[in-house]
């Protein structure tokens, strides 16, 4: 038999406080009956049943564990590569604080809801870089997203085809089937300024694969002004750029890959849609085996304990009560 808790020093104090109380009512009760002259028979009764009772209360307690089972126990998750666009664009406040402040906020929440999938990050502008392959560790995520800024990348232009290759061929490299394919994901987050043209090949080959692609913009169609070091960013003719939401790439290559678009904006957020989403994706089996058990009863002994306090609450004996 084996137990979930051990008798710590609560229980033992519990026990102590329990026998030394009940020792000083055996000794009343043994006085009262040797001078009402009572049969031992007529209380010993009560106090086998109390201590029972009491012993089967404390075993219940501790969680007694008996009785082997085997139970299987099915590993199941996703591949999910996030792909964030840090060029300069994301640095716009019409998402307050920014666009990308507020994909970082988002970003966690994301990975929060993913705990059990493999989840990986690729930042980009105009070129693509690994910030993080795939990986259980939340935590490495979390700092991996708190260190992203716009200054980790060349700001020359945003290219989706960079990261979205990058992150197509890390997810064929990993040795699985085409049917299995179906669990890995890739999600491209950006303000929709795509300047790159081999994303529609690469969109093509995404497809071509089973993979799916979700994209999320961020941005509203008044835009805003772009901060920089220097103050607002400008043309080359000197006038401060506005940089709004360009949605018609990021449907494009959601709709051509079997994905959705989603987009947080002024008036709506659809990070929670993206989730659920990807939640109806099945996961693939990664692993199954068959793990020994042991199920706590307690419940037998409380019950046990149970109907012996309601046996004694039905008991009385002669003369006096108890």
């Amino acid at each position: 038999m084996n137990w979930a808790y051990s008798i710590d020093t609560f229980e033992i104090t519990v026990i102590a406080i329990f026998s030394l109380l009940y020792l000083f009512y055996v000794i009343r009760l043994y006085r009262i009956k040797a001078k009402l002259n009572i049969p031992v028979s007529k209380w010993l009764i009560k106090f086998v049943l109390r201590t029972l009772y009491f012993a089967l209360a404390i075993v219940a307690l501790l969680g007694p564990s008996f009785g082997d089972t085997t139970r299987e126990i099915k590993s199941v998750g996703k591949d999910i590569f996030v792909c964030v666009d840090l060029s300069e664009s994301m640095n716009a406040f019409d998402i307050q604080p920014t666009r990308l402040e507020k994909v970082k906020f988002e970003l966690k929440n994301i990975v929060e809801a993913f705990n059990s999938d493999r989840i990986g990050l690729i930042m980009f502008s105009s070129e693509a870089f690994m910030q993080c392959p795939l990986t259980y560790d939340k935590n490495a995520l979390s700092l991996f997203i708190q260190a992203m800024n716009t200054n980790l990348v060349p700001s020359t232009g945003t290219d989706f085809a960079p990261p979205l290759k990058m992150a197509l061929k890390k997810l064929e490299d990993e040795e699985t089937s085409v049917a299995r394919q179906k669990s890995k994901i890739i999600i491209l987050i950006s303000d929709g300024e795509d300047f790159g043209e081999e994303t529609t090949q690469v969109a093509e080959e995404i497809e071509n694969s089973g993979i799916k692609l979700y994209t999320l913009g961020v941005g509203t169609n008044k835009g805003s002004k772009i901060m920089t070091r220097r103050g607002y960013k400008r043309n080359n003719q000197g006038e401060e750029v506005v940089s709004r939401i360009n949605t018609k790439a990021l449907k494009k290559y959601a709709s051509e890959t079997g994905g959705k678009y989603f987009e947080i904006n002024e008036g709506k957020n659809d990070v929670e849609r993206l989730i659920n989403a990807i939640n109806d994706i099945e996961g693939e089996l990664r692993d199954s085996k068959q793990v020994d058990t042991k199920a706590n009863k307690y419940f037998y002994f409380l019950a046990a304990a149970l109907l012996l306090m309601l046996f004694d609450a039905l008991i009385t004996v002669k003369v006096i009560r108890i």
